[in-house]
């Protein structure tokens, strides 16, 4: 994976995660006044920071380790973001949040899927014009986040072991097995059995792109350290702020499924800049690694933890989506099996992406 730009420790990748801890530890221990106007500001600047330091972090390790595995670390990173702010709201509801897990899967889903892939297929093939794709990977990545897709978001509006769109506690159970499975199966073919799946052509620069100067063991390192101590910040600055955030989203006269949409864009920001740099340097294989892997990190690890702490706070789940968010879903799978897996990207097909990723806005925000 080649990302020499951030091959190393930048001042401001150490500064925000020393900050975010004291500001967490001030916190916590009682020093920092409550309600202040410019603690709350603080509070979501730092945020917003140490998510793109923790990326960065992990993005620097991934280099060390090389393809496909760097692609796996970052999508880790991220689900380990996603899960500790989806945790932080549901403790924080009083009714312990029983649609923010499902909201925040489906819009993670539905922006790597229409807008993270629509603006790369965009500006990929406005600068390279055509780029290609390797489609055994690609295929091995929609035929599991698919499944995965279906089973979590639209299948529990069918089931009638209970009301709603729920599952009762062996479904759940199951659905949690099942996505374990399906992503441990993913990962042995991604790193062991088929690992030539998810490199680049031969004939394509992604090929070349692969040989470059690592990070040094001591920057490696410090990375490590500070990957775990901004992911810490992260939850914990989560908590503090989830009572903000849905008053935030009351204000702006949005529907309280809009969090979801909120959580998924802050999780996804850092991780979609790498994807997006990646097929504006002609690197497209690396750029849907990055997309499909976090959309799919995001379904596969999010369902288990979520469904174990359910069952922990005694919450009945509600996992699946409206009418108009399984269209959308539906659509946006199908018109991703089209672009993808004939090898061959082109400018086109992202504004269809593009195109989808609107309407999946609208929706989000008029229901």
């Amino acid at each position: 994976m080649a990302i020499q730009q951030h091959a190393e420790n930048t001042w401001w990748t150490i500064l925000i995660p020393v900050l975010s801890a004291a500001l967490v530890l001030a916190y916590f221990g009682g020093l920092l006044p409550k309600g202040m106007v410019a603690v709350k500001v603080a509070e979501v600047f730092l945020l917003c920071g140490v998510v793109f330091a923790a990326v960065h972090h992990a993005e620097l390790v991934s280099a060390r380790v090389g393809e496909p595995f760097g692609s796996i670390i970052l999508a880790l990173a991220v689900t380990i973001i996603e899960v500790g702010l989806i945790v932080a709201l549901m403790l924080a509801a009083d009714d312990g949040g029983p649609t923010i897990a499902r909201d925040t899967v489906y819009a993670a889903v539905m922006l790597v899927l229409t807008g993270l892939i629509g603006i790369s297929l965009v500006l990929g093939g406005q600068k390279h014009f055509e780029q290609k794709l390797t489609v055994a990977g690609t295929s091995s990545y929609l035929a599991v986040l698919g499944t995965l897709a279906a089973i979590a978001l639209i299948l529990p509006n069918f089931t009638v072991s209970t009301s709603g769109p729920t599952y009762n506690a062996v479904q759940l159970t199951a659905v949690a097995f099942v996505s374990i499975l399906l992503y441990g199966a993913f990962l042995f073919t991604q790193t062991v059995r088929h690992r030539d799946y998810f490199l680049a052509a031969d004939d394509d620069s992604d090929k070349a792109s692969e040989d470059f100067n690592p990070p040094s063991v001591r920057q490696t390192v410090v990375s490590v350290i500070f990957l775990v101590i901004a992911l810490s910040c992260v939850i914990l600055q989560a908590k503090m702020l989830a009572p903000e955030l849905d008053d935030m989203i009351d204000l702006a006269g949005l529907p309280p499924e809009f969090t979801g949409v909120v959580i998924a864009m802050l999780v996804l920001a850092p991780e979609s800049i790498a994807a997006v740099r990646a097929s504006l340097a002609n690197r497209p294989q690396t750029s849907i690694n990055l997309a499909l892997g976090s959309a799919l990190a995001s379904i596969a690890l999010t369902i288990p933890i979520i469904t174990a702490l359910a069952a922990f706070a005694q919450v009945q789940l509600s996992l699946g989506v409206p009418p108009a968010k399984m269209v959308l879903l539906a659509l946006a799978m199908f018109v991703s099996v089209i672009t993808l897996l004939p090898g061959r990207t082109s400018e086109l097909q992202g504004y269809v992406h593009l195109g989808l990723f609107i309407m999946f806005l609208v929706v989000a925000a008029v229901p």
